[in-house]
């Protein structure tokens, strides 16, 4: 039992993304979330297998974001893959930003100014076409999604 919850994703976890699309006072039973974590540990496993195995025949062994992107489109799954495109577009150039940003070396006043005055700004925002938000978040690699229903 213990190997078989190894490999499912944190039910805390789940639990916090039901609860982010219903309204406060829903409740969400344990079957309810043993049953999506289950979905999407599968959900997941399908999408980065097929992944995967483009990879192999292609004699790589990093999976990246553009092998996900494939295996949607490739699964079906094309409304999603045409959102996560842009979403990794929209990723990379934050991070290429937050990059080139780090690597400034000069430090003067105004310099730490105008840096500070850049992270409170808010964060970047890509809206699907059927209402998922994205949002690329400025500390560390951490990104979430919602769906404002």
């Amino acid at each position: 039992m213990d190997e078989e919850q190894d490999k499912l994703l944190p039910i805390a976890n789940v639990g916090r993304i039901m609860k982010q699309i219903l309204p406060p006072a829903a409740k969400i039973s344990k079957e309810a979330k043993q049953t999506m974590q289950e979905c999407a540990t599968e959900f997941i496993s399908f999408v980065t297998g097929e992944a995967s195995d483009k990879c192999q025949k292609e004699n790589r062994k990093t999976v990246n974001g553009d092998d996900i992107c494939w295996a949607l489109s490739s699964l079906g799954f094309d409304d999603y893959a045409e959102v996560i495109v842009r979403y990794l577009h929209k990723y990379r150039e934050a991070e290429r930003e937050k990059s080139a940003n780090q690597h400034k070396s000069s430090s003067t006043d105004q310099d730490i100014e105008e840096s500070n005055h850049k992270s409170s700004q808010p964060q970047q925002q890509i809206e699907a076409p059927n209402g998922i938000e994205f949002r690329v978040l400025d500390k560390g690699n951490s990104s979430s999604f919602k769906n404002p229903s």
